[in-house]
C-alpha cells in the first residue's frame, strides 16, 4: 500500500516580481575587458592543451557547478564556445535556474535563510516555466538543455545574449542540464513532471556521453562541482570505453582539470587512503587519479571561479590568437 504523499496542489507560488534577489546582471563579466590577476603554473598547460584540442576536433568539455555562473563567467564560457573551444557544457539544475532567471528579469539567488522561514523558498511563478521545457524536451525526444535554450532564445527574453542556455542552442554548442530530482526548487512547483524531467536530463546525459566519446586528445575541465560532475562523467567515460574497445579505439590520452575552492594538498595525482577525508572528495579520486591512470594527466587548481577561470580563459584566447596561420 503506498505510503501517504504530500499534495503540491495546495502550494502557494509568487511572482518574481516579489522576490528580494540577491544577484543580477552587474556580476556578469565582460571578456573584452577583465582584470586577471590569479596565476597558476597549470592555466598555460591547460590553455595549451585546450587550444590543441580545438584544432585536433577532439571533445573540450567544462562540467560546471552553478556558482561559476553566479561568480559572472557566463560571457566567457558563451565566447569559448563561439570560437571552438568549448565544445560542451555541461550544468547541474540549479546552473540552468541561474541562467534561465538571469536570462528572464536579469536578477537570480534568493536568501535562503530570508524565506524558508516562511516557506517560499523557491517558489516563484515565472521560475516554474523551466517545468514546461522539460515537458516539451520528452515530447520532441531533445534533451533538457537545448530545450531550455530554445525557448529564452525563440521567446526572446530580454538578457538571452549572456545565457549560455541560449548560446548553445543558437550555436549548436550541446548545453545539457544533469538533474538529480528533489535537488532543484523548481521540482517544489504543482507543476513538476518528474517523469518528462527524469527523460529529458536522460537524453541530456547521452548527449553528454558521445562528447566523451571523442575525447581523445581532449579536455574535460570539472569546475565547482563536487558530486554531479565526477559521477555523470564517470558513467559516461566507462560507456564511451566500452564501445570504443569493441572497436579497436581507445579513449585514455586527454587531460582533465578540477577547479575548486579547498586545499588537497600538492600530491592530487595519487589517490588518497581511505582513511583520509579527501578520498571521500569525488574529484580528487575520480576525475585527478582513475581517469587518467592510463595515460592521460590531470591538474588541480584551487581559488575562486570569479579569479581561476577568468584566467584561464585569458590564456586560451592568447594563444588561440597567436597560433600559427
Amino acid at each position: 500500500m503506498p505510503y501517504p504523499q504530500f499534495d503540491r496542489s495546495r502550494v502557494t507560488l509568487r511572482p518574481l516580481s516579489e522576490r528580494i534577489h540577491d544577484l543580477n546582471r552587474s556580476i556578469l563579466l565582460d571578456p573584452n575587458n577583465l582584470q586577471v590577476t590569479f596565476r597558476h603554473p597549470a592555466i598555460p598547460v591547460l590553455a595549451e592543451r585546450i587550444t590543441q584540442a580545438a584544432v585536433k576536433k577532439a571533445s573540450i568539455i567544462a562540467f560546471c557547478g552553478a556558482h561559476v555562473l553566479r561568480k559572472g563567467n557566463g560571457p566567457l564560457l558563451i565566447d569559448l564556445m563561439a570560437k571552438g573551444l568549448l565544445t560542451h557544457l555541461a550544468l547541474n539544475g540549479a546552473g540552468a535556474i541561474h541562467d534561465f532567471e538571469l536570462a528572464l528579469i536579469g536578477a537570480t539567488c534568493e536568501s535562503v535563510a530570508r524565506y524558508i522561514r516562511t516557506g517560499q523558498f523557491g517558489l516563484w511563478r515565472e521560475t516554474g516555466r523551466i517545468n514546461e521545457a522539460a515537458i516539451l524536451a520528452a515530447r520532441e525526444g531533445i534533451g533538457f538543455g537545448e530545450a531550455l535554450g530554445r525557448m529564452i532564445e525563440e521567446e526572446q527574453f530580454p538578457y538571452r545574449q549572456t545565457s549560455v542556455l541560449a548560446a548553445g542552442y543558437r550555436l549548436g554548442v550541446p548545453v545539457t542540464v544533469h538533474v538529480a530530482i528533489g535537488q532543484d526548487i523548481v521540482h517544489e512547483h504543482p507543476n513538476f513532471d518528474a517523469a518528462a524531467t527524469g527523460q529529458a536530463s536522460y537524453t541530456d546525459f547521452l548527449v553528454f556521453t558521445e562528447s566523451v566519446a571523442h575525447l581523445e586528445g581532449g579536455v574535460y575541465l570539472n569546475i565547482g562541482s563536487a558530486v554531479a560532475g565526477p559521477e555523470v562523467y564517470l558513467k559516461a567515460l566507462s560507456m564511451a570505453r566500452n564501445v570504443a574497445r569493441q572497436e579497436g579505439r581507445e579513449i585514455r590520452h586527454f587531460t582533465t582539470a578540477v577547479f575548486d575552492l579547498i586545499p588537497i594538498g600538492d600530491d592530487w595525482r595519487s589517490e588518497a587512503p581511505k582513511d583520509d577525508p579527501r578520498y571521500y572528495y569525488r574529484p580528487f579520486k575520480t576525475v585527478l587519479v582513475r581517469t587518467v591512470a592510463d595515460g592521460g594527466e590531470s591538474f588541480y587548481i584551487q581559488g575562486d571561479h570569479r579569479e581561476t577561470v577568468p584566467s584561464l580563459y585569458t590564456e586560451i584566447i592568447r594563444r588561440w590568437q597567436s597560433r600559427p596561420a
